[in-house]
This record gives structure tokens, sequence and C-alpha cells, in this order.
């Protein structure tokens, strides 16, 4: 269903229903009109679903049609523009107007909308409560509304600094300001800021926040060299002691396994001599005996 309302006035406009609306300077119309050239009631839009036509009741003051002078009738259509001397009048179709509002909005507050940078300043100073402020591909600090960032600040001057980020890093330059810029306690006209510095300006401290370096970059870690340290090798497994038989004990076996000494080995053999002698003569004098 389209709309017929004034051109200049958005919010005050008419259904256009079936079987048609007429309009003029009488209270009795759907849309009344105030001007001299107007009749009580002056024209009427039928209305055959979304097929319009106008019909002007009164020939004599003509009522202009998208510029061309209609006595009679005429079709209408969305976007038609229909004026009676100083008033202008505007067929509308509100799903298609209320599509271009969107739009229009959209667009708007993808404009206003700050490029994300990922670089911003954090005010220091009490006066501006730790605020942060992010900041875009080219930034102005100043003490005029016409800055990117604005600060009221007396001794601030009008276009006091420039902050503009190129190839992801930031860049600070000073505008010509009676009072300086300063990185890091350094007076500068122009420098590169890195994440973690403090940039001033006269008496406002800003810490700086943003990316790394090399954030774009991937670091591989190097393994650590390992010190030449000699290869041990494990200790083969004991066998286990077999058990020991009646003729042999650990004891005996550990003390023939000790070397004797030598005095003990000559003590033997003259035992053993004598006693071989003895046994001689025990025998010789048993022989001599029995004679």
């Amino acid at each position: 269903m389209l709309k017929i309302r004034f051109k200049d006035n958005k919010y005050n406009a008419v259904w256009l229903v079936e079987p048609k609306i007429t309009i003029g300077r009488s209270a009795t119309n759907a849309l009344v009109i105030d001007d001299p050239l107007a009749s009580d009631v002056h024209m009427e839009v039928l209305v055959d679903n979304e097929h319009l036509t106008l019909r002007n009741l009164i020939p004599t003051q003509p009522v202009i049609v998208n510029g061309q002078a209609v006595t009679g009738a005429c079709e209408l259509k969305p976007d038609d523009q229909i004026s009676l001397g100083r008033v202008e009048l505007v067929v509308i179709d509100p799903k298609r107007e209320a599509k271009i509002v969107a739009e229009e909005s959209a667009n708007v507050t993808q404009l206003r909308t700050p490029q994300v940078t990922g670089w911003s300043l954090k005010a220091h100073h009490t006066a501006l409560a730790n605020r942060i402020y992010p900041l875009k591909e080219t930034n102005v600090i100043g003490r005029s509304n016409d800055c990117d960032i604005s600060l009221a600040a007396a001794h601030l001057s009008r276009r006091h600094a420039q902050l503009q980020i190129i190839d992801g890093m930031l860049f600070v330059k000073d505008l010509d300001s009676a009072n300086g810029t300063f990185l890091n306690g350094k007076r500068v006209a122009e420098a590169r800021v890195r994440r973690g510095d403090e940039l001033r300006f006269d008496a406002l401290t800003f810490g700086v926040m943003g990316p790394t370096d090399d954030m774009a970059k991937t670091t591989v870690r190097k393994a650590p060299v390992k010190p030449d340290v000699p290869e041990i090798k494990p200790r083969p497994a004991r066998e286990k002691a077999s058990t020991p038989t009646r003729a042999s004990s650990p004891n005996r076996s550990a003390a023939a396994m000790q070397p004797q000494p030598a005095s003990d080995n000559v003590k033997g053999r003259f035992g053993l001599i004598f006693l071989g002698v003895l046994a001689v003569i025990v025998i010789t004098t048993l022989i001599l005996t029995r004679k």
C-alpha cells in the first residue's frame, strides 16, 4: 500500500486506501492543504490496489505533476511529485522508503565507526579519568573541536600533534605546538612510538597501547643444544648365584679363591714328609718284630 505526504514532512503521511482519497482546504479531506490557490476539495486520488489515478476537480487551477500541468486526470506512481501553489506533495512506497532510510543509517554508522588499528592512548591525567582513546590511521590531537581527539586543556595548542599509523607502526609528529610534544620525557618533532611508551602533550600524559612490533611474524623457537656428555651404558643384571651343593660351601669357595701365604705352603710340605718317614719306621719295626 502506498502513501502520499508533504515533501518536507516525512512524518505527516496519508495512506492511499480504496476507493479514493480527497485533497483540499476543507477539513473533511483526507489530506488538508493550506494554500490560497487550493479549493475546498481540489483533487482526488482514485485507488485500485496499487494503481493510482489523480483527478483534478478544478480544471481552471491546474495541478503540477512532475513539472507537467494536469487539468484532467493522470496516472500516479511512487516518487511522483505533486504541486499546487506553494504546497508540494510526494507519493511514496513505505517499504522502499524504509529500506533507503536503513541503508543511509548504515552508511552513516559505518562512516562514524573508527577504523580498528589496534592502537590507542590511555590517559594518565586524573581530569580525563583514565579514558582510552582508540586511534584511527590518522589522528590530530588538540584543543579545537575539529580535532579527532579534542582535549580541553588551557595550554594545549588548537592543533597540537598528529598520530599516524603507517604499515602497522605508530608515528607522532608535533604540529608546531607552543608547549611541545614529549616521548618518554624527551621533546620530539617527529618520532616512532612503540607499545608501552609514554606520550605527553603539554601537561597531559598518555600511555601507548598497541600491538607488538613483530605481531605479523611467526617466530620459530630454536631447540636447545645438548652438551657433549659421554654415553653411560646400563650395567648388565647380575646372574643369580647357583644353590651351593653339599660338597662345596660358600665359605670354602671363598677361602679357596683367596691366595695362600708362602710360609703356609712350606710348612705343609714338611709335614707331609715327616708323616711319610714316620710311616716307614713304623712299618719296618712291625716287620722286624714278627721275625
